[in-house]
């Protein structure tokens, strides 16, 4: 199976549980699988964004990106988080290559707009190249993206675009081929009223969950990229799952660890 993994900056902040999710990703690959791994690095971006002195923007979670902050993005998410999972990755065991979007013009970013509101250098995939991801994984390694790119067109030449890793997960593992996206994130996937946890939901039972007040915060934008992931890939395995569950990888793909997102006639859910 290909297997887009998605982790979020979070996760890799502190040795013990990037070392965790490194070898879990070791053990998947031992069982035959081939990975994929795309990375944020929200907290990361904010540490030197503040040492620097720039202001924290967001509008509807995303984080708005003026030239200075494009930099910062650039520098922590190609640079810091990017490489020091590829080294965790290789010490794990893991042939892993670490790749931006302008390596091999992997894939390209197209502007994000939003009504009354200047976003600056965000963006959302918009051409992907997946020959250099095939011939890594082709030869045994395990691509590793920071979701930075370069523009197009009349945004060529700018500075690197900001893509929001969740959201850049679903048409990048449409683009990869891949046969199941995992979220790897904080929670054990999501929850019903009662704190218990959902095992696969609609996009109806999500947008029940959205105007019932039950699915909220932090969970609304989680729940946005699976719903994407889903758009894009509706015949792939889509979840949300434990990071910090030991063998993390192969523990979401069991089915009753995490929540699946599925289309009605493929739904388990009442």
């Amino acid at each position: 199976m290909r297997i887009l993994v998605k982790i979020g900056g979070a996760q890799l902040e502190e040795a013990a549980p990037r070392t965790q999710l490194c070898q879990a990703i070791a053990a998947a690959r031992a069982e035959g699988h081939e990975l994929i791994v795309v990375h944020g690095g929200g907290n990361q971006i904010r540490t030197l964004g503040k040492a620097l002195g720039i202001e924290d923007r967001y509008h509807e979670g995303l984080r708005i990106t003026d030239a200075r902050t494009a930099e910062v993005v650039l520098l922590v998410l190609g640079g810091q988080v990017n490489r020091t999972l590829v080294a965790a990755l290789q010490h794990a065991g893991v042939q892993a290559a670490g790749l931006s979007g302008a390596d091999g013009g992997t894939f390209s970013a197209a502007r994000m707009t939003r009504p009354g509101v200047d976003l600056g250098f965000v963006g959302s995939v918009d051409r992907v190249d997946p020959r250099l991801c095939h011939a890594l994984l082709a030869a045994g390694y395990t691509p590793v993206l920071a979701t930075v790119a370069p523009g197009t067109g009349a945004d060529a030449g700018q500075p690197f675009f900001n893509l929001n890793a969740d959201l850049a997960a679903g048409p990048l593992c449409r683009a990869l081929r891949c046969d199941a996206i995992l979220f790897l994130t904080d929670v054990p996937g999501v929850l019903d009223a009662g704190r218990q946890l959902l095992p696969s939901l609609t996009p109806a039972d999500c947008a029940r969950l959205v105007r019932d007040g039950v699915a909220t915060g932090g969970m609304l934008p989680k729940l946005d990229a699976a719903l994407t992931a889903l758009r894009d890939n509706p015949t792939a395995l889509v979840k949300i799952a434990p990071a910090k569950a030991p063998d993390a990888v192969r523990h979401a793909l069991r089915q009753d660890v995490g929540t699946r997102f599925c289309n009605p006639e493929a739904s388990t859910h009442g």
